[in-house]
């Protein structure tokens, strides 16, 4: 009686524990698509594997009946293998894993030969299992999939939090201290095996650690987002400062050309104050076009200043304020001073990446005082930084003094 209500409070527990589990990631927003199909798989399997446990020891105590138990001992030989290779597929995620699928239907295919052969195992009439020469199989097929489960949760969790890191490795050992003490139970001993209960614990302790991912990744986007921010609130004073200088140097110089450009100016400041809200990518045409106005109005400013395009390339992303930025580093810092300025923006595809080009023939600087140079050169670090940080680019200076300078923007290239 004390057997049952054991057997009682394992089976509650372990039943109210996969119901929670099911409904937790059939509902949860947050997790992949792919992870939360593999969840599910794992915790049908778990309903499949718990019924495999109580079969199985109801035939072993049972009448004999030779074709039954080995269909239900097969079942449990090849279902346990498609656990692991699961747990793989969580940790692994952009992993190919076709061979250890090939090694699990091995497994299968091998344990299947006791319907007629005795070469892994075999039921007597008198319902006694007795070990074939292959009966080792799944052990051995366990332990290549375990010690591949130990080295990729060890290498795919190196970057996460200490505690976080420990959760898939934690997983590993309960299942390998679960195998062997299923090894130290005499037959018939158990209703449900130590493992069954591991595979279920670990199942539990899977989902939390792909919870935890999700609000990790969660966390560095935020982080991500506010970094941006803080770099575009201090690149705005720039904008707000030049423009109403430029507007104000017309005003004097030609009241009727800053009547003309008043419209360009007005319709600058809103795509300016526009792009400073904006924290995420936005296409390349409306960054062309926001630097487009920006250099009409210092060319009527300054008419020794010109400004060509060569655009061969215009279908991709970027950030916002990227380009403008550079060509108002070239006008102020580069060309204004040459008897002829100019400016040349380029756009092309090249290796996998879309590149825009940024060149002038002015006076050059020293590109090795670049960083430290905020009052003389305008936000070409937070330029960097937003593009490395939010697209994956690079941004490269070249700069000769007084041959000019080219700055090389690079945006690896994604498909839709």
């Amino acid at each position: 009686m004390e057997m049952n209500y054991n057997l009682l409070a394992i089976l509650t527990y372990s039943l109210l524990l996969l119901c929670g589990l099911f409904f937790t990631v059939a509902t949860d927003p947050y997790i992949r698509s792919r992870e939360r199909k593999i969840m599910l798989v794992i915790i049908g399997l778990c309903f499949i594997l718990i019924s495999q446990n109580l079969l199985e020891y109801r035939l072993s105590i049972g009448p004999a009946r030779p074709f039954l138990r080995t269909l239900v001992s097969v079942c449990g030989y090849c279902i346990r293998q498609v656990f692991l290779v699961l747990f793989l597929k969580i940790i692994q995620q952009k992993g190919k894993h076709f061979n250890w699928w090939i090694l699990a239907l091995a497994n299968a295919a091998i344990y299947c030969t006791a319907f007629f052969s005795d070469i892994v195992f075999t039921i007597t009439e008198d319902n006694r299992y007795i070990g074939g020469p292959l009966s080792n199989v799944a052990v051995i097929v366990s332990a290549i999939l375990l010690i591949n489960l130990f080295i990729q949760s060890v290498k795919n969790t190196a970057e996460e939090t200490k505690g976080v890191k420990w959760i898939p490795v934690f997983i590993v050992l309960a299942i390998v201290v679960s195998i062997w003490a299923d090894f130290q139970m005499k037959e018939g001993q158990q209703q449900i095996t130590f493992l069954t209960i591991a595979i279920i614990v670990s199942s539990v302790f899977y989902y939390i650690w792909l919870h935890l991912q999700f609000v990790r990744e969660h966390e560095q986007d935020l982080v991500a987002a506010q970094q941006a921010r803080i770099i575009m609130t201090q690149i705005q004073p720039h904008f707000l400062f030049n423009t109403i200088a430029t507007f104000k140097a017309l005003c004097k110089k030609d009241p009727e050309k800053a009547g003309e450009l008043a419209d360009k100016f007005g319709t600058y400041l809103r795509q300016n104050l526009d792009s400073i809200d904006t924290t995420e990518l936005i296409p390349f045409e409306k960054e062309l076009e926001h630097t487009r106005l920006y250099t009409e109005i210092e060319m009527v400013r300054f008419e020794n200043i010109r400004v060509n395009y060569d655009i061969k390339d215009k279908d991709f992303l970027l950030p916002s304020l990227t380009i403008q930025p550079l060509v108002e580093n070239a006008i102020r810092h580069g060309v204004r001073i040459r008897e002829e300025g100019i400016i040349t923006v380029r756009s092309y595809l090249q290796a996998g990446n879309h590149v825009i080009c940024i060149e002038d023939n002015g006076v050059g600087f020293d590109e090795d005082r670049i960083e430290d140079d905020g009052k003389q050169h305008i936000g070409i670090s937070n330029v960097r930084q937003r593009i490395e940080m939010m697209c994956g680019g690079s941004l490269v200076i070249d700069s000769r003094m007084n041959e000019g300078t080219v700055v090389t923007i690079c945006i690896p290239q994604k498909e839709d």
